[in-house]
């Protein structure tokens, strides 16, 4: 009950076109255009849109000689050594090059760096793992782009270097015998907001509709869709196609798998991702984007972020259950050990920001520690952006250098504001929204001094006010099968395609509200002849302003929850007001 300001957007003639040639309810269409659909052809694309209605890989610039130096390398059973990095995107992204360089009779190796040891990126000490390895082809994958003297060095001695990213370059483009990388201004591909699997998988599919195998393509979208999702990507355009279609195959794959089981038959996909959706408890089931987002993602983060990388890659690697089974819960152990220190950093740092009272005196947050796990400090930094409504680059100190990672609200660009900073600065990169850094300690206080200078000018006052952003009002009697149905086709939902929030004004509290745990509330509200279940989650300090009968408006989004097998909708309630 904070002092939010609510934005509904007017009904605008475009929604209204939408409506009547999509024959769709008006309050949808208007998420359309909200979402910036800009016309039916494009709308219609959005809701009913399948992965074949993907752009032709060959746009890529530099795809058609990295698809013939691969050829080369497979026809000639050169080494190929993929160079890999140690997220969830940068993992699945190593391991969907192997397998499809191996299917295509290809020699691959990998090598992803230690978080905690080696840092992000290749660097010019990488070359001696190539050396070792006996490569004579580098590919490079969800990383790459900043590697200008690797890629200098590597030529000097022979080695050829392809690149596949989707970060931001440096100044200077490496010059590399192909790179792969739709936010390069040159690459020519029209998506740019491919993830690193996103850009892996049109090198496969480049490389696979030459060989013939474009029917195996679908395989790889089950990981596509997790790397995409795991790494914050906008669920727009190319990316909501493969997502879409990942998750349908996650689930196929997975009742098929349960099925097996139930008939003592041995699984016929690899066990790896089925282990995995066992120990998250999605066996069986419908797997959705929060699912990929709350569960697998991060167990597969998880072993980066703890520095066991090793694990991850050897869960989608490995034919044996047992292994794999015995591989996802030590993932599942590690993903608990990372809750239990994000939470003991989140309170660390919360408690300097608010005794400090720094919310109110800096528009950008930084803080660091030495007691704080370098892996970790991201997911916290995420959280306080999400407490205070500012950006947020919390610091792991280790050996004389400060290693940072931050998140940004919607109207900052933090990786501009390293930009500004890049004086200060040993290594940076990443997007908008997420940003790493590398300084030397004693550098922190000019650094900090050029952040918050840069914040200062381009975060007004306004922007740090907080808002419940409403994509349409709806009467909830209308509210019927037909609206669920095509509020189905928004899904699936994220970056760039939030789950679409509605208001409803002036409802009745027709029973409730109940305490949940000490902390949510469950309601039941009425408008007209329904009566519609309503959770606010986190909220239970509403509770004594909602009595019985009052009436309120609410902003809420659509849930379904399920119970003993049955499915009921909800409304998750994300403000009231009276």
């Amino acid at each position: 009950m904070e002092d939010v300001r609510w934005e509904i957007p007017e009904i605008s003639e475009k929604a209204r076109s939408f409506a009547a040639d999509l024959r769709i309810p008006l309050p949808l269409a208007q998420v359309l255009v909200n979402r910036k659909i800009p016309d039916v052809a494009a709308a219609h694309k959005f809701l009913h849109g399948t992965a074949a209605d993907a752009f032709d890989p060959f746009l890529f610039k530099d795809m058609a000689p990295a698809v013939a130096r691969i050829e080369r390398a497979v026809a000639e059973r050169e080494k190929i050594l993929i160079f890999g990095d140690y997220d969830a995107d940068g993992i699945l992204s190593t391991v969907m090059l192997h397998k499809a360089l191996t299917a295509l009779g290809g020699i691959a190796d990998y090598f992803i760096p230690e978080r905690l040891k080696d840092g992000y990126g290749i660097k010019d000490e990488h070359l001696e793992v190539v050396r070792a390895r006996g490569a004579r082809l580098v590919i490079s994958v969800d990383c790459g782009i900043r590697a200008g003297s690797f890629a200098a060095k590597a030529a000097a001695e022979g080695i050829d270097f392809i690149v596949t990213d989707h970060h931001r370059p440096d100044a200077v483009i490496p010059q590399a015998l192909a790179v792969l990388d739709p936010v390069v201004d040159a690459s020519g591909y029209p998506e740019r907001g491919l993830a690193g699997v996103g850009v892996v998988y049109k090198l496969i599919q480049a490389l696979f509709d030459r060989a013939g195998k474009s029917r195996s393509l679908r395989h790889y979208l089950k990981l596509v869709a997790i790397g995409t999702i795991s790494d914050i990507a906008p669920l727009l355009g190319e990316n909501r196609l493969f997502v879409k279609q990942g998750l349908k195959e996650i689930e196929e794959a997975s009742l098929l798998a349960a099925k097996e089981r139930q008939e003592n038959r041995k699984e016929s996909s690899p066990p790896g991702l089925n282990s995995l959706l066992d120990v998250c408890g999605l066996a069986g089931r419908k797997v959705g984007e929060g699912d990929v987002g709350f569960r697998i993602g991060p167990r597969i983060n998880a072993a980066g972020r703890m520095g066991e990388t090793e694990l991850a890659v050897r869960l989608f690697f490995s034919d044996s259950i047992e292994e794999t089974r015995e591989i996802a819960r030590r993932l599942d152990e590690l993903n608990g050990e990372r809750q239990k220190t994000e939470e003991t950093i989140f309170r660390q740092a919360e408690e300097k920001v608010r005794s400090r009272r720094l919310d109110e005196r800096y528009r950008i947050l930084i803080l660091g520690s030495e007691a704080w796990h370098r892996g970790i400090v991201g997911i916290v930094a995420s959280r306080l952006k999400d407490a205070f409504n500012r950006p947020v680059i919390l610091f792991s100190y280790e050996d004389g250098k400060a290693f940072g990672s931050g998140r940004s609200i919607s109207e900052y660009s933090l990786i501009d504001c390293l930009e500004a900073c890049r004086g200060s600065l040993l290594a940076f990169g990443g997007h908008t929204y997420a940003v790493g850094c590398t300084l030397k300690r004693d550098d922190l206080p000019a650094f900090k001094r050029a952040a918050n200078a840069d914040a200062e000018a381009r975060i007004t006052d306004d922007l740090l006010r907080r808002r419940q952003r409403i994509d349409a009002e709806v009467a909830l009697p209308d509210i019927d099968r037909t609206f669920l149905g095509v509020h189905a086709l928004l899904a699936p939902f994220g970056v760039g395609n939030p789950r679409p929030v509605f208001a409803a004004k002036a409802v009745e509290i027709a029973a409730g509200p109940q305490v949940l745990k000490s902390k949510h509330l469950k309601m039941w509200l009425r408008s007209g002849d329904r009566t519609f279940e309503a959770v606010a989650w986190d909220h239970a300090d509403w509770a004594p302003l909602l009595p019985k009968g009052g009436r309120v408006d609410i902003a809420f989004t659509l849930l379904f929850s399920t119970y003993n097998g049955e499915s009921r909708l909800q409304l998750s309630l994300e403000g009231i007001r009276p």
